[in-house]
Parts: structure tokens; C-alpha cells; sequence
């Protein structure tokens, strides 16, 4: 798969707002190629629901078929990007999207939260290898929007630094980041 990320589009984003295709595009994309009733069986899905999606997904630039594998019963599937970014400002503001944008963003902060607990849960199979590597922060700080997206930009760069092809024992790590204005009530906590 080639390392790069793409930005999400108006298109693209109505595409990928379903949660089952947010699931389907990351399993892919952190397990590599995969077929739709390999990829049922993870997810409690029919081979049919699977396939489906993933056309909906190949049809928008997300996967393709991995030709390389397979036969003609078997139809393997990879992602063609190994990220994506969103810009939710771009489409802030359009009716039409509005519903796409919630259930991907929606989707996306569930993504999040669930990766996080297990990875909680399961702390102590990692605290050997992994010791005081795996970070948790918070932050709350005074930036102007020029700022914020600078400190954006610079992170991205930072991220970009890291990737380089897997190589023998790697474990896949999870980096979220995001920033956001906070508004700011006094009275709530």
C-alpha cells in the first residue's frame, strides 16, 4: 500500500460516512489485503453486506481489489491509501452534509474511544515490550486559529518523520490527534 494520506472530499466523505465502512477501510488498512467474508467473520457481518460496502468503497477511491491474490471465487481486497484527513470546516455550513459529516465524525470519536479501552484493558500484555511508551495526554492551550493550524501542520510533519514500511517486530501504534476551540462557560465544570 502506498504511504500517503488523502484528504477527504465532499464525495468521499458522503462514501465513508458508514461506521461499517470506517471498520471495513480500517482493518484493511492496519491488517493489510482481505476478502469480504474474512472480513464478515471479524465484524459479525454476512459476506454479502461486506462486499457490498467494499464496492461502495472501491467505487470512491478507498480499496481496490489486491489482483494479486485470490481466484476467481475469492475476491481480495486492500486499501489504497494508508490514511485520510479531514477538513470538518470545509463542509460546515452545507445542509447536504451535514448528516455525512455527523455520522463520520460520530463514528470516528467511537472508533477512538473503543481502540483506547481495549487497549487499556488489555495493558498489561504490552507493559513488558512497551513499558512507558504508550501516552495519554490532554491539553488545553491559548492559540489563535493561525496557530492552531500551524501546530496541526507541524504534528502531521512530525507523524510523516515516523512512517516507513513495517519491519520485524513492529506493533501497529495508534497516534490521534486533534485540536478544537473549547467554548468557555464559567458556571460548568
Amino acid at each position: 500500500m502506498p504511504r500517503k494520506t488523502t484528504e477527504l472530499t465532499a464525495r468521499t466523505l458522503r462514501a465513508l460516512a458508514h461506521p461499517l465502512r470506517m471498520r471495513l477501510l480500517e482493518l484493511l488498512r492496519v491488517d493489510g489485503p482481505a476478502t469480504a467474508s474474512g472480513l464478515g467473520k471479524r465484524l459479525g457481518e454476512s459476506s454479502g453486506t461486506t462486499s457490498w460496502h467494499l464496492r461502495q468503497l472501491a467505487e470512491h477511491g478507498f480499496v481496490e481489489e489486491d489482483t494479486e491474490r485470490g481466484n476467481r471465487r475469492e475476491r481480495w481486497w486492500r486499501a489504497v491509501h494508508e490514511s485520510h484527513r479531514l477538513n470538518a470546516n470545509q463542509f460546515a455550513g452545507d445542509p447536504e452534509l451535514a448528516g455525512p459529516l455527523n455520522a463520520y465524525l460520530m463514528t470516528a470519536l467511537e472508533r477512538r474511544y473503543e481502540r483506547e479501552v481495549r487497549f487499556f484493558g488489555e495493558a498489561d500484555k504490552w507493559r513488558e515490550s512497551w513499558g512507558d511508551a504508550p501516552n495519554f495526554s490532554d491539553y488545553n492551550l491559548s492559540l489563535t486559529p493561525d496557530e492552531a493550524q500551524a501546530l496541526s501542520a507541524e504534528v502531521d510533519a512530525l507523524i510523516d518523520r515516523y512512517r516507513r514500511e513495517p519491519r520485524e517486530g513492529d506493533s501497529t501504534a495508534v497516534a490521534h490527534w486533534a485540536v478544537f476551540p473549547r467554548d468557555h462557560h464559567p458556571e460548568q465544570p
